[in-house]
């Protein structure tokens, strides 16, 4: 008996890719905030198959390339052409024997090197092949290439990635080694730089385009469409706090709510009260409305989160909820919403 749902998917860019409109983040399968067993990491991505989940993302970074051998694992029975797949460049890893002897040290005994150079980039896509298990990356993420992350380096760190780790990932692009070029960013002016800079494919843009942000619609989201660059949105609920509502320990991008912000979700939390909407199924819907969205991405740590997401990100919301959230500012007049449909029924 198949028990696998499906989801919507659409089109990215020219890579020939079609994405699920729902991702599965991989950063808490390497155990990145909390350690996590090797049964519950595979019931996770199992789960997420069943629930429609076809895009899965991961990075060296994540448990110092744990996370891509938990997903390779995972994803080791299914034919790989049913499936999308992206990671992370930038970050090279180091044998780290001492981790092994630490207790606190989570994820595999290697350390981060930070380097996007031309050959790094060769070795970096080289070692994530024989984590991941595969003989090809769909989507390959410049990963967090912004003055956030670098500070005073930025500018020079930009500069190799354009002429270094860009022509590198290129060559791959063209040898069939992956099929897309994308950034991982958080910021958008230097998410914006490296649109102009170089052609890419695809941009994980996480935390900035949700129900609590969209002044990214002037440049990030605007260019992404005169480009044709397709948007993968991370980190929907900022998070936390548009999956939990306003509690004690809520956070905002990763810091704790200031009072006009709490103020601000709690007026949503009132609109979506009044319209019996969940507050995590707006905040996932609600980028996806956006024309250059081609998918949303979450982190996922058990079997339940995949079932719970992928009914979220399903769930019927009346247009009359985005009407009044429009009416009292807490979304953009020029914001695109879903006007009131399941995404099942959604274009795209």
């Amino acid at each position: 008996m198949n028990n696998t749902r499906e989801l919507p998917h659409r089109p990215l860019g020219n890579t020939g890719l079609s994405m699920s409109i729902l991702g599965f983040g991989g950063v808490q399968v390497g155990d990145y905030f909390v350690r996590m067993t090797e049964e519950t990491a595979r019931a996770a991505i199992s789960q997420a198959w069943n629930e429609g989940i076809r895009y899965f993302d991961t990075s060296p970074k994540y448990g110092t390339g744990l996370s891509e051998h938990r997903i390779g694992a995972g994803l080791r029975g299914y034919s790989r052409d049913d499936f999308v797949l992206s990671t992370k460049v930038g970050r090279r890893l180091e044998p780290a024997p001492e981790l092994d002897r630490d207790p606190e040290h989570r994820g595999l005994p290697y350390r981060l090197v930070t380097d996007f150079g031309y050959d790094a980039t060769m070795r970096v896509i080289e070692g994530s092949l024989n984590r991941l298990g595969l003989s090809r990356i769909d989507i390959a993420y410049m990963h967090d290439l912004e003055p956030g992350t670098f500070g005073d380096e930025y500018p020079g760190i930009f500069r190799q990635a354009v002429d270094g780790c860009y022509r590198a990932l290129d060559e791959l692009r063209g040898q069939g080694v992956i099929r897309g070029i994308g950034g991982g960013m958080n910021a958008a002016e230097a998410s914006v730089s490296l649109m102009r800079a170089v052609d890419l494919d695809c941009l994980m843009f996480a935390g900035r385009y949700t129900l609590l942000e969209q002044q990214t619609l002037d440049d990030v989201m605007a260019l992404a469409l005169e480009k044709n660059v397709g948007i993968v949105i991370g980190a929907p609920f900022n998070t936390g706090v548009l999956a939990t509502g306003v509690v004690p320990d809520a956070r905002y991008n990763n810091k704790p709510l200031k009072p006009e912000l709490r103020a601000r979700v709690h007026r949503i939390e009132k609109i979506c009260a009044r319209h019996d909407v969940a507050l995590p199924a707006a905040a996932m819907q609600f980028p996806l409305a956006h024309p250059a969205t081609v998918s949303v991405v979450c982190g996922i740590a058990n079997a339940d989160e995949a079932t719970r997401n992928r009914d979220l990100i399903m769930r019927s919301i009346p247009g009359d909820f985005w009407a009044q959230m429009r009416e009292e500012g807490l979304i953009r007049p020029d914001a695109p919403t879903p006007a009131g449909q399941a995404f099942g029924a959604f274009p795209g």
